[in-house]
């Protein structure tokens, strides 16, 4: 979304930008060529995205592909991560350029300005949260200080994208993941930052305070929060995921956003980040038809509560799902998270007692969802378990960029984590991952959420990559690198089949779509009127 964002900031200036999702499109179809399709470009800069960890590896190989095919083009990249280890990224020789922050659409536009004129040193000291590299390679690290108060200088709602889709005849390019066309859902921004403090979250106003120059979170205003969404509800039918409390902004915030939302047809997801009351559900119910509402406490141990710092207890879960689903919600999807501060192997399996004891309380409702899955692959740098971990009892294995890179090549999961508890080795996690897996596919069966097959065909996905990461972790023992790479490549077809979906059902957090979702035609005759609508503004 926020890629889209500067994109379509560089367009409003006269600059034309292209985003092509390499792995959606790799994912799609076996014989596509990342190299190909780059060897056709011939941009001012390429720019490629490291917001989360997890991409570290496939980003860099990216950049050095770039280099290798377009040497003399600039590359920049961009996101939390890139900004969390600037300093060492710009060393990579792929790496040109780093523009730093969670809003980057004012200094992208500068920096391109910048290139297209000649990159002179001079003008590059100017850019505000950019750090790059003399000739002779050495860094300079320019002032964090772009941090705007607001967000309603730019565009989130989808537009660009759809733009884009008709103008370059390709729709492939700008897909976000793989089943898009199958389920379209679109997501709407309140905010960049956080008021909560939760521990191992890189996105905490802790991290963003001390990382990315943000001491307060900066609002969508409630009004152009509900438009962008109207927006989208010309484009598809599908479910709209608005990201962020609506309640961080204070009470008038979400009255406000309420009143503006009315109407809305399509499905709508909200996030709530501590408990909620009976009196704003019924708000909520007032103002939106169809809702769902997704709770995180991470866990139900007033002891793992503590340390995580969440705002909930066993009380405010249960008072919150009984208002929720006495609103009339949809569903409540309540997530569960292992490898938490002050969590123990028998707290985990506790946990999906507690579930069974929920599900008995309100009646076996089908709308009340339990999701439970490990902290992974890394404990969030930024995060105040990743910067304090003996306080909040980690164990790190990585600490630069190249270790998370590094680990990002293992052979099971298990070795990519980042990080063990003082309670849990990583051992423990995995263990317990799949146990508590096990238990919770049983419950959902007991109970009729999913069919009898279904859950089969879940409980065979698991026992196998149970078998499988024993038999991995033999591999390793052994210490024949030879043997070891040629044996993994055996199992390749394996154990890409159990990592699709290993937990549950890949289908279980999908709401129900009507198969024409995507409103082609209204989206067509939508854009053109944008289009015309640009060109008098341009002319007065």
């Amino acid at each position: 979304m926020l890629f889209r964002s500067i994109a379509e900031y560089l367009e409003r200036y006269g600059f034309k930008v292209k985003i092509i999702n390499l792995a959606v499109r790799m994912l799609h179809d076996d014989n596509f060529r990342a190299e190909k399709i780059i060897a056709s470009l011939n941009p001012a800069a390429f720019g490629i995205d490291l917001h989360w960890l997890p991409h570290a590896h496939g980003a860099l190989e990216v950049g050095k592909l770039v280099k290798k095919i377009h040497p003399e083009i600039p590359v920049i990249f961009g996101g939390l991560s890139s900004t969390y280890f600037h300093e060492e990224l710009i060393t990579y020789p792929q790496v040109d350029y780093i523009l730093r922050g969670d809003s980057t659409e004012e200094p992208m536009l500068r920096l391109m300005e910048c290139i297209e004129s000649g990159a002179k040193p001079h003008d590059l000291k100017k850019i505000q949260n950019l750090t790059w590299k003399k000739k002779n390679g050495v860094p300079v690290v320019n002032s964090l200080i772009y941090v705007p108060s607001g967000l309603d200088h730019v565009s989130i709602d989808y537009s660009f994208s759809m733009h884009a889709v008709i103008r370059d005849m390709n729709l492939m390019n700008n897909l976000p993941f793989k089943k898009w066309k199958e389920y379209p859902i679109m997501a709407a921004l309140t905010c960049k930052g956080c008021t909560q403090n939760c521990t191992i979250c890189g996105g905490s106003a802790y991290s963003y305070g001390k990382f990315y120059g943000r001491e307060k979170p900066a609002f969508r205003s409630p009004e152009i929060l509900a438009s962008d969404i109207r927006r989208i509800q010309n484009y598809s039918k599908g479910p709209v995921f608005v990201l962020g409390d609506i309640r961080q902004g204070g009470t008038a915030y979400a009255k406000q956003f309420l009143r503006a939302i009315q109407g809305i047809e399509n499905q709508i997801i909200l996030e709530f980040f501590r408990p909620v009351d009976r009196s704003f559900m019924e708000k909520v119910a007032g103002a939106i038809r169809h809702f769902v509402v997704q709770l995180s406490p991470e866990s139900h141990d007033p002891a793992v509560l503590k340390y995580s710092g969440k705002q909930f207890s066993p009380v405010t879960i249960e008072s919150s799902i009984d208002n929720i689903l006495s609103a009339g919600a949809g569903r409540v999807d309540l997530f569960f998270m292992i490898g938490m501060p002050g969590q123990t192997a028998n707290s985990v399996m506790e946990g999906i007692d507690y579930y069974h004891h929920l599900l008995r309380r309100f009646d076996g409702n089908g709308r009340l969802r339990l999701y439970i899955s490990p902290l992974s692959p890394f404990l969030d740098p930024g995060s105040l378990a990743f910067e304090k971990p003996a306080k909040y009892g980690y164990r790190k294995f990585c600490h630069t960029l190249d270790d998370h890179r590094k680990n990002l090549l293992s052979p099971s999961w298990k070795h990519v984590l980042n990080y063990e508890t003082r309670w849990m080795s990583r051992s423990d996690i995995v263990d317990v991952t799949y146990k508590a897996a096990l238990k919770l596919n049983s419950i959902k069966k007991e109970f009729g959420h999913i069919s009898v097959q279904k859950a089969e065909d879940v409980e065979n996905r698991i026992k196998k990559a149970i078998e499988l990461i024993t038999y991995i972790d033999k591999q390793l023992a052994s210490g024949n690198k030879k043997e070891l790479h040629k044996n993994l490549l055996e199992i390749k077809t394996d154990i890409d089949r159990v990592n699709n979906s290993t937990l549950c059902g890949k289908e279980e957090l999908d709401l129900p779509v009507n198969k024409m979702s995507l409103r082609i035609f209204n989206t067509a005759g939508f854009l053109i009127k944008d289009r015309l609508k640009s060109i008098i503004r341009k002319k007065r």
